[in-house]
């Protein structure tokens, strides 16, 4: 029986390093989709390019910086990515569909029901759902960041039997091969580990804005949601059918030993934050080593305007983020208890329940805590 199999292809797979499209790599992504989909397998493709693609049609010299100067080079560009994608795949009589999504769409229950239902739909009736992120309407405060993210959030809105992310390097490696001559690459990665994290490093290309640290990212995000994912090299011709079946030019990603509920899931990368809270080295402890709820006593300060059941993001004293979690007290009542035990903040304040954030509506923001945590 056929996979469900989400495939994401970056702008430097699909542009000159100079901007436009390179509508002979197109066909060479087209032809390899279409194989996939002709073996049986359910597709969805998640691609950049669209303002990589339109920025010179436009007139720019280079990628434009500006927010609305991107919203219009993506304009002109997501036209000309699905008429090339459209083209491509209907030479192997495939239907392409377009999908532009926005952060919203993930994080308002309904929207993503919607688009699943759609999505749902389009997969039934044999088609390849060609998603991007919306980027004319976008902007810093609700965008993905890059399309690794969201390629792995699609995996989990789906479930995916796998996320496939392509890029130009043939998988993670110990340092930089162009840099490191002894790199040696990473075959299969269990756990992600700071080391790992710290071996990634920043971005790549000037076209693009993912490097491997955002795929490291979306591994992440894909792993906790149960979904095994692989990043590495398409290249040649069967490529891509060869790292469906398990021998790829790349590394592979395990999933999670335990994936994420889905309100942990919602919690850790759909909602958007609404304040801060800070505490003090016991309770960074007590939350990312021994599986404890936050209680006022561990707490530094609280940051923003936020209310009972609303998302706030967890730091150390060192700003650092630790997690994110459904805060059970106002802001205001944050800062009137923060130090006290639990039964003078009792008397402070009058609450539903003593635990600032209850450990099953907290999620920590690396995997290998995560791992480590008392889930």
């Amino acid at each position: 029986m056929g996979k469900r199999i989400v495939v994401k292809i970056g702008s430097s797979s699909l542009t000159s390093d100079e901007g436009g499209l390179n509508r002979q790599h197109v066909r060479f992504f087209a032809d390899e989709l279409a194989s996939l989909h002709a073996d049986g397998h359910q597709v969805l493709l998640v691609t950049s390019g669209a303002i990589a693609a339109g920025f010179r049609r436009l007139g720019y010299s280079s990628r434009p910086k500006l927010v609305h100067e991107k919203q219009a080079a993506a304009a002109v560009g997501q036209a000309l990515l699905m008429e090339a994608y459209q083209e491509a795949l209907n030479a192997s009589g495939v239907i392409a569909a377009q999908i532009l999504l926005t952060r919203p769409d993930f994080s308002n229950r309904s929207r993503a029901q919607n688009a699943t239902r759609t999505i749902e739909e389009l997969l039934k009736q044999q088609a390849i759902p060609i998603i991007n992120e919306n980027d004319t309407v976008a902007v810093d405060e609700i965008k993905f960041g890059e399309n690794d993210s969201l390629s792995a959030l699609v995996a989990n809105l789906v479930k995916a039997d796998g996320l496939y992310i392509l890029t130009d390097m043939d998988g993670v490696y110990t340092g930089d091969p162009r840099k490191v001559p002894d790199a040696v690459r990473i075959e299969r990665v269990e756990v992600l580990s700071d080391e790992l994290y710290r071996i990634a490093g920043g971005a790549g290309s000037s076209v693009g804005t993912g490097g491997m640290r955002s795929k490291i990212e979306a591994a992440r995000i894909a792993m906790q949601g149960g979904v095994p994912l692989f990043v590495g090299r398409v290249s040649e011709p069967g490529d891509l059918l060869a790292a469906v079946a398990g021998h790829g030019k790349g590394t592979y990603f395990a999933s999670s030993l335990h994936s994420l509920s889905a309100k942990k899931h919602w919690v850790g990368f759909l909602s958007v934050p609404q304040g801060r809270i800070v505490v003090d080295a016991g309770a960074e402890d007590a939350l990312l080593n021994k599986g404890r709820s936050l209680l006022p006593a561990g707490i530094i300060a609280a940051e923003g305007e936020f209310h009972p059941g609303e998302v706030v993001e967890v730091v150390n004293s060192d700003g650092r983020v630790l997690g994110r979690g459904v805060t059970h007290y106002t802001a205001w009542q944050i800062t009137a208890v923060a130090g006290l035990s639990s039964e003078e903040a009792m008397k402070r304040v009058e609450v539903s329940r003593i635990e600032v954030i209850h450990r099953d509506e907290w999620v920590v923001s690396t995997m290998i805590k995560e791992a480590n945590s008392h889930e």
